[in-house]
């Protein structure tokens, strides 16, 4: 690993979430997604997937022309409305860090909601639950977490414990 600072907590049985932020900071990366229905997506990721609205720009007429999404430190969306359909990208996914615990609830909170899919959540092959969903709009998003250690898979852990030896990493 690394020394590095991160807001993502360390995984972990009971691991808890951090509290969302509403300081304004430089964004090292933000995803901008366009939505044909803009109270609809907003809706979908505030009161389904957990965002809070930081802010709303309006434009002409008063209308939002853009929405500031947030979840956990760097982990921004800006929505923006599109006149016409939306064209979601292939091969394109969003993916925020999560906590292992909080992922079955998210889900329930999703699926409550209405308006997206969601799929899982689910074990991975390289450590981690993700919960697939998917926006009003196509765009997917998951919420990936790592397994606790001992939920891991030993044989993918030693593996990469192996490769971080080989880089000269630990």
């Amino acid at each position: 690993m690394t020394t590095l600072s991160s807001p993502v907590p360390v995984p972990r049985m009971g691991a808890r979430a951090p509290e969302i932020t509403r300081d304004i900071y430089g964004m090292p990366v933000f995803a901008t997604i366009l939505a044909a229905d803009l109270d609809a997506t907003v809706s979908w990721y505030t009161d389904g997937l957990g965002f809070i609205s930081l802010f709303a720009i309006p434009g002409p007429g008063g209308a939002p022309m853009l929405v500031h999404l947030r979840r956990w430190q760097f982990q921004d969306v800006l929505v923006r409305p599109t006149s016409g359909p939306v064209e979601p990208g292939t091969g394109l996914t969003l993916s925020f860090a999560a906590v292992y615990d909080e992922l079955d609830e998210l889900a329930d909170r999703a699926r409550a909601h209405g308006g997206g899919t969601v799929e899982g959540p689910m074990e991975t092959p390289w450590n981690t639950r993700d919960l697939t969903t998917t926006d009003p709009d196509g765009n997917v998003v998951i919420f990936t977490a790592g397994r606790p250690p001992e939920l891991a898979d030993a044989g993918f852990s030693e593996q990469m414990e192996t490769w971080n030896r080989e880089q000269g990493l630990r």
